[in-house]
């Protein structure tokens, strides 16, 4: 449904509340005028890009976790939980800005024969009290409403038509800021090595021997002979380090390996007997060619395991693909999504964007990756990529001659 249609289902009190925010004046009260009067504001390019300028980077990140998901409504709980889980910890938005805690009372004041009471500071607000002031924020600008329905009255939503006006506002100013480059003379183009380097896995695991340590993890040997065959050379994670929070082996195996690993592992092309690792019939039917692995799979695979560290992952994914239509500097697309970003344990938000995002679309033939003769490292999307991304449905020979789209020579 679109904003007319939402507000023509809202009850006056929620119009009036609204009609408040963008400071509409109307002097009849008149249903059908206040509609008219909000639509006329809300609709205007200005108020809308104003209303951006003002958001906070929680507001930010809330509102992004909104704009691309296929879903229609959303609980109150939900609501919260995607209102805590990108906002800042409550132990940052205590600290002051230098991150030293705050000084100590004055000893002397502890002696005073003052009869005033010392003003006792008001707690700031737990968690769930400012993802409620979000919601309740998002609810006055218009851009969420109850449903009107007796099953749907404590769901919400997002007028189809904000969503579109918010991002087009989003990407304007977005677009202030990038910086764009020619074709660099170097490039990295991966679009269809992943689905190959899973072929050439199980057939591994299908004609040798594949002894599991007692942790459930390839020996090194084995480990050693398996990334030899894969199209893009990786060393075996190191012992010292964290590695933990991007899958399930992703502490034992390199970044790209383990993300193969783990999908023929959830997809049933492997199994992990108590000594030794297997290949299903399924995987043997994959390792055969009767079974083809769509980009598509690998990606939405790399979403539900990445979306647990990388809160606002989708919303990334789809502002790389609007933003990096052309050759576009990392260091510019850092900039832009840096209010996107929230660091994850020791990875900090250059590490999450161009390790764990850029890094890894470029694995899965989303994105290119290039050099200048600088050095200035650059990505742009692959038309196969952008396609995947943008949820467009693609054959097989679709995917084929995609493929060969911008490829060198």
């Amino acid at each position: 449904m679109n904003l007319a249609d939402m507000l023509c289902y809202a009850d006056i009190d929620q119009l009036t509340r609204i009609a408040q925010t963008y400071d509409c004046h109307t002097g009849s009260h008149s249903k059908n005028e206040l509609i008219q009067s909000i639509l006329t504001v809300i609709h205007r390019r200005e108020v809308l890009e104003s209303r951006m300028e003002e958001m906070s980077g929680d507001d930010l990140r809330f509102l992004n976790s909104l704009l691309f998901e296929n879903r229609m409504v959303y609980s109150m709980e939900e609501l919260k939980a995607r209102a805590i889980g990108t906002a800042v910890t409550a132990a940052a938005a205590v600290l002051p800005e230098s991150g030293k805690p705050a000084p100590k009372p004055d000893a002397k004041a502890k002696g005073t024969r003052s009869k005033k009471k010392q003003a006792v500071p008001a707690e700031p607000a737990g968690p769930e009290d400012t993802a409620r002031q979000t919601i309740t924020r998002f609810k006055r600008f218009g851009w969420l409403f109850n449903g009107f329905s007796q099953q749907t009255r404590y769901l919400y939503q997002v007028p189809e038509d904000v969503k579109r006006r918010l991002c087009d506002a989003l990407e304007r100013k977005f677009r202030l800021r990038l910086e764009e480059r020619e074709e660099p003379p170097v490039y990295r183009d991966e679009r269809g090595l992943l689905a190959e380097d899973l072929t050439v896995f199980l057939k591994y695991v299908r004609d040798n021997d594949c002894p599991l340590s007692v942790d459930g993890v390839l020996y090194k040997r084995q480990l050693g002979q398996v990334l030899e065959l894969m199209s893009v050379r990786e060393e075996g994670p190191g012992k010292t380090g964290w590695r933990f929070g991007y899958g399930r082996k992703f502490r034992d195996y390199p970044d790209r390996f383990s993300l193969l690993y783990d999908f023929a592992y959830y997809e049933g092309l492997i199994r992990e007997n108590p000594d030794r690792l297997i290949v299903t019939e399924e995987g043997l039917n994959t390792a055969d060619g009767q079974r083809r692995i769509d980009p598509a799979e690998l990606y939405r695979f790399w979403l539900r395991v990445y979306k647990g560290p990388i809160a606002n992952l989708t919303a990334l994914v789809q502002w790389v693909n609007r933003l990096s239509a052309a050759w576009t500097t990392v260091s510019s697309l850092f900039e832009v999504l840096r209010p996107l970003i929230r660091s994850y344990y020791f990875d900090q938000e250059q590490d999450v964007l161009e390790r764990r995002v850029l890094g890894m679309m470029m694995h899965l033939g989303l994105l290119r990756w290039g050099e200048t003769s600088s050095g200035e490292a650059l990505v742009k999307m692959t038309p196969q990529g952008s396609a995947v991304v943008s949820g467009i449905a693609l054959t097989f020979e679709d995917t084929l001659r995609l493929e060969t789209i911008g490829r060198p020579g």
